[in-house]
């Protein structure tokens, strides 16, 4: 293997492969959640959904949006991402579209937060239909990662 990771790229590759699945999987969950959450505030199962949340974040999104950024970097160095003329055009529009997942994430887990004090929801609806956004998300960075269109 070539680059600065050498013969760990592989491993690092797959690390940050189990570790965007962990992400994902969390991201998916999380507005379904907060669904629910909504649909059960001024019940006292909202605190139950408001603990839920509070696990999803603390042991799966948070960890693995970490690493996933951490090795995402690393194995975009060893590609040579920063180097000028590199030719990495879909890596760049790869990294835009992780960045605003990322956003995403941070609204999602800053509105987990704002439910669990008992503030105001926006419609269901609206709601899941932010929920699709990672699906979508993920489907044009695997297309990217494989096809490498440009």
């Amino acid at each position: 293997m070539s680059g600065f990771l050498g013969g760990a790229y592989l491993w690092v590759k797959a690390f940050h492969i189990i570790f965007v699945i962990f992400w994902m999987a969390g991201l998916f969950l999380l507005p379904r959640y907060l669904v629910h959450h909504q649909e059960a505030l001024g019940t006292p199962e909202a605190a139950a959904w408001a603990k839920r949340e509070a696990l999803l974040r603390r042991m799966i999104l948070t960890p693995s949006i970490l690493v996933v950024w951490l090795l995402g970097l690393a194995l975009a160095a060893n590609l040579g991402l920063f180097e000028e003329g590199a030719g990495l055009g879909w890596l760049h529009a790869k990294l835009l579209i992780v960045l605003l997942l990322s956003g995403f994430h941070g609204w999602a887990v800053g509105y987990s937060r704002k439910l669990a004090g008992g503030h105001g929801p926006i419609p269901a609806r609206r709601l899941r239909m932010l929920g699709e956004l990672p699906a979508l998300a993920v489907i044009l960075i695997v297309i990217l990662a494989v096809v490498k269109p440009f």
